[in-house]
C-alpha cells in the first residue's frame, strides 16, 4: 500500500463520527455570511440593508484575481453589512440576512437526478466554477478557477483527488463519499476536462474501507480513467505535496508549484462542489461539517448552510461539555483554536472539534535535547528545531537559508517533540516575515528589470 516517503507521524485517529449519517442542520432566523472565505483578497459585498435575496443570489464579488464570488445561502432580507469575528477572532466584513422562507434562484437545479453528460467546454467549466464561488474545500480555500488555469509552461498529466482526510477526528469527506460517490466521479471528470487530461486518481486512507469499496465500485461503472488508490495511514498524507508523492511517486521541487509534477490536486469536497456548480448550476452555499469530541454527546456530520452560527452546530450535538478546554475550527493538527463560538460556518470549515480540558492543556516546554525526532518527522525534509530557534531570535536570513518557506505547517514536528517545545508556533511567526522579504525582493527585481527595459527602449527610440 502506498504512502509518501519522507517523515510523517501517526496520531490517534479518533474518528468518532465515522459512519454517522449526514444530518441537515437547521436554518436559523439570522445568518452572517463573511466576505473573507477564500485564500487571497476578500470579496466585496454588493448588497445593502433592505435588499431581498434568494438562496443562490450573488452577495459578494471577487476583490481581486485571487478571490471568489459569495452567494446567499438563505432567502430573506439583508439586515446589515457589518463585521464579524472569524474562527481565529479576526474581524472580517459580513452580510447579515434575516431568513424568510426558503426560496431558491430559479436557475438552480434542485432535482435529485444525477447528470452525467458534461456539456460545457474547458473554458466554460472554468468560468462556471468561478461564477459559482468554488474554492478548495480541504481548508486552504484556494479559488478553484485559478488552480484550473496553471501557468502556460505547465504540462498537466493527471488529476489527483484528496480524499485522505488524515486529520484526526474529521469525517466530513468520508461521509460525503458514502453519500455522493457517483456525483464525485462526475466532478472528477469535469476537472479532467478543464485540465485537458484523461487520467485521475482518488487517494483514500485505509481506515475508510467502506469508502474505498464504494468508490471503486462506482468508478468501475462508467469511469474507467479514475483509479482508486488506497493509502497507508500516516499524517500528513493529505498534504498536497505528500499526496502527489504517495500516489504518483513524484516530488514537488522546493519553492515550486505542485503542477510542476503534472498533477492537479483537488479535495474530494471540491470535486463534489464542481459537479453541483457545472451540472446543477448550484453555487457553494452549503457544506458538510463534522462536529465532534470525546466528551460530545452526539458527534455527527452536518450538511450546513454557509453563515450558520457555529454555536448552533454545537447545540445540535448536545452543547459544550463541562470538561471542555478548547474548541478548534478544523482538526487538532492544523486547526485553529477559537476564542469563542461567536463565529459562522464558512466554505473552508470542515469541522468543529471540542477538546477535553485534559487534552487541550499544553505541557510545560523544556529545553531541546537534540534528539532529532522533529527532523525525522518533518515531511518536507526540514530541520524544525533550527527553524523555530531562528524564528524566535528573528534570524530571518538563517531561516530563509533553511527553507522555512517550504514548511507546510502540519505540526508533525511539535507533535513528535518529547520536550513539548512549541516548534510550530515559532515557525508560524517567522515564516510570514521571510515570505514578506521574498515578495519585496521579487518586487524590487521586477521594478529594476522594468526600468532597465524602459531605458533600453528610450535609448533605441533616440
Amino acid at each position: 500500500m502506498k504512502t509518501f516517503k519522507l517523515g510523517g507521524v501517526h496520531p490517534a485517529a479518533n474518528k468518532l463520527s465515522a459512519g454517522a449519517p449526514i444530518q441537515v442542520a437547521a436554518v436559523p432566523d439570522m445568518v452572517a455570511i463573511p466576505m473573507a472565505q477564500n485564500l487571497g483578497a476578500p470579496s466585496k459585498a454588493i448588497v445593502a440593508k433592505g435588499d431581498k435575496v434568494k438562496v443562490g443570489t450573488v452577495i459578494g464579488e471577487p476583490g481581486g484575481f485571487l478571490s471568489s464570488f459569495v452567494h446567499s445561502s438563505v432567502s430573506g432580507t439583508v439586515d446589515k453589512v457589518d463585521v464579524v469575528e472569524d474562527a481565529t477572532g479576526k474581524k472580517v466584513p459580513a452580510v447579515f440576512i434575516k431568513v424568510e422562507g426558503d426560496e431558491w434562484e430559479e436557475t438552480i437545479d434542485r432535482s435529485k437526478d444525477i447528470v452525467r453528460d458534461i456539456k460545457l467546454d474547458k473554458q466554460q467549466i472554468i468560468d462556471k466554477v468561478k461564477e459559482m464561488g468554488i474554492v478548495g474545500m480541504g481548508g486552504a480555500t484556494f479559488p478553484t478557477q485559478v488552480k484550473l488555469t496553471p501557468p502556460p509552461t505547465a504540462k498537466p498529466e493527471c488529476v489527483i483527488i484528496n480524499a485522505v482526510e488524515c486529520e484526526p477526528y474529521l469525517t466530513s469527506d468520508h461521509s460525503l463519499m458514502l453519500a455522493h460517490a457517483e456525483e464525485i466521479c462526475i466532478g472528477v471528470q469535469i476537472l479532467e476536462k478543464a485540465m485537458g487530461v484523461k487520467k485521475a486518481y482518488i487517494g483514500i486512507e485505509a481506515n475508510k474501507p467502506d469508502a474505498i469499496e464504494l468508490m471503486r465500485k462506482t468508478a468501475a461503472n462508467g469511469f474507467p480513467e479514475i483509479e482508486i488508490v488506497p493509502l497507508q495511514l500516516k499524517y500528513p498524507q493529505g498534504g498536497e505535496k505528500q499526496l502527489i508523492n504517495a500516489v504518483i511517486g513524484k516530488e514537488v521541487p522546493s519553492g515550486g508549484l505542485p503542477i510542476a509534477t503534472g498533477a492537479l490536486v483537488q479535495n474530494v469536497g471540491t470535486a463534489f462542489a464542481v459537479y453541483e456548480a457545472v451540472q446543477k448550476n448550484k453555487p457553494l452555499i452549503e457544506r458538510i461539517v463534522t462536529v465532534t469530541g470525546k466528551s460530545v454527546a452526539k458527534p455527527g456530520n452536518f450538511l450546513t448552510r454557509i453563515g450558520v452560527p457555529v454555536a448552533n452546530l454545537i447545540e445540535a450535538v448536545g452543547g459544550v461539555p463541562e470538561d471542555t478546554g478548547k474548541i478548534i475550527s478544523g482538526g487538532p493538527m492544523m486547526g485553529k483554536a477559537m476564542p469563542d463560538t461567536n463565529s459562522y460556518v464558512v466554505k473552508g470549515c470542515s469541522g468543529i472539534l471540542i477538546m477535553k480540558n485534559a487534552e487541550a492543556r499544553r505541557k510545560e516546554a523544556g529545553p531541546c535535547i537534540r534528539c532529532g525526532k522533529c527532523v525525522h518527522a518533518c515531511p518536507m525534509g526540514l530541520q524544525p528545531n533550527f527553524l523555530a530557534r531562528y524564528s524566535e531570535l528573528n534570524l530571518l536570513d538563517e531561516a530563509e537559508e533553511e527553507r522555512i518557506y517550504d514548511c507546510i505547517e502540519c505540526g508533525s514536528c511539535q507533535f513528535s517533540c518529547p520536550a513539548n517545545r512549541p516548534l510550530l508556533d515559532w515557525i508560524r511567526q517567522g515564516k510570514p516575515k521571510v515570505m514578506g522579504i521574498l515578495r519585496q525582493r521579487a518586487a524590487e527585481a521586477k521594478a529594476k528589470a522594468d526600468a532597465e527595459k524602459a531605458a533600453k527602449e528610450a535609448a533605441a527610440a533616440k
